[in-house]
């Protein structure tokens, strides 16, 4: 139970830390609940271990079990599926998704991409780069003018350079992306690499084939320690998302988002 103690302390204090942090999101509400779980069990461990002893606390028990059992095998999956199709070093166009602004700076989530994507572009200069991603209610710039704006202070060309300023949504990053290299004369069915962070690798690469790319791969980016929780949390509920609805654009969490006027990021579009 010392244990159980320690980690319903450090639970909360992560979590107070996070309202201080980031803005409300679907990541930070499933810390939040763990939080109170562990901290309420940590209370009153007596009786509900008690209520678990019963016939019926029983048939609760085994369900959570396995839920747990489940969620740590898609946390698993999430966890290593993006680096299970990464680059090849022979793609002929870089598409960078967007994560979130501070006002008209990139989060530190999209610094990892941009700078993973700046990487790349330098070690493969025949590639050109797409930023994606249109303004949020928070956002003063649209996020790919921004990233753009980012690649190009730390040394890329500007004629490398394109900016998708539109999109709402994963699935429209990477099918305005798609427009922008038809508009430019290039081939869209040639392979391509999109940078996400790592947890995001999977769903992303689905959703690049659902936009028309043939040939995809991943380049998957860091991620800061304290955003590893809510993170990946977060994306196994996306990705069963995924595997039921195939869109973000539908379903009961789109209708949600709009209910709560939240943004684009609740659920990690």
């Amino acid at each position: 139970m010392t244990i159980i103690r320690i980690l319903a302390v450090l639970l909360a204090a992560y979590s107070i830390g996070l309202v201080f942090m980031s803005n409300f999101n679907m990541g930070n509400l499933l810390v939040w609940l763990l939080t109170v779980a562990v901290g309420g069990y940590s209370i009153w461990y007596r009786p509900v271990n008690r209520w678990f002893s019963t016939g019926p606390g029983r048939v609760v028990g085994v369900i959570l079990l396995i839920g747990v059992i489940i969620y740590g095998a898609l946390l698993v999956f999430v966890s290593v599926s993006g680096y299970t199709n990464t680059a090849t070093g022979t793609e002929q166009a870089v598409i960078v998704l967007g994560a979130g602004l501070r006002g008209d700076r990139p989060s530190l989530l999209l610094r990892y991409r941009l700078d993973k994507a700046y990487e790349y572009a330098c070690e493969h200069p025949d590639a050109i780069v797409i930023t994606t991603g249109g303004q949020g209610r928070d956002e003063t710039v649209p996020e790919g003018q921004a990233m753009r704006d980012y690649l190009i202070a730390k040394g890329l060309d500007p004629d490398r350079v394109l900016q998708e300023t539109k999109s709402t949504s994963t699935e429209e990053n990477f099918l305005f992306a798609r427009q922008i290299l038809l508009d430019h004369g290039m081939d869209a069915d040639g392979a391509i690499v999109y940078v996400t962070n790592a947890f995001h690798c999977y769903r992303a690469g689905q959703y690049a084939r659902r936009a028309g790319f043939a040939e995809v791969h991943a380049l998957p980016a860091g991620i800061s320690f304290l955003s590893v929780l809510p993170c990946y949390l977060r994306e196994v509920l996306a990705v069963l998302y995924y595997w039921v609805f195939k869109t973000s654009e539908s379903g009961p969490m789109h209708a949600m988002v709009g209910l709560l006027s939240l943004n684009k990021k609740f659920f990690y579009k």
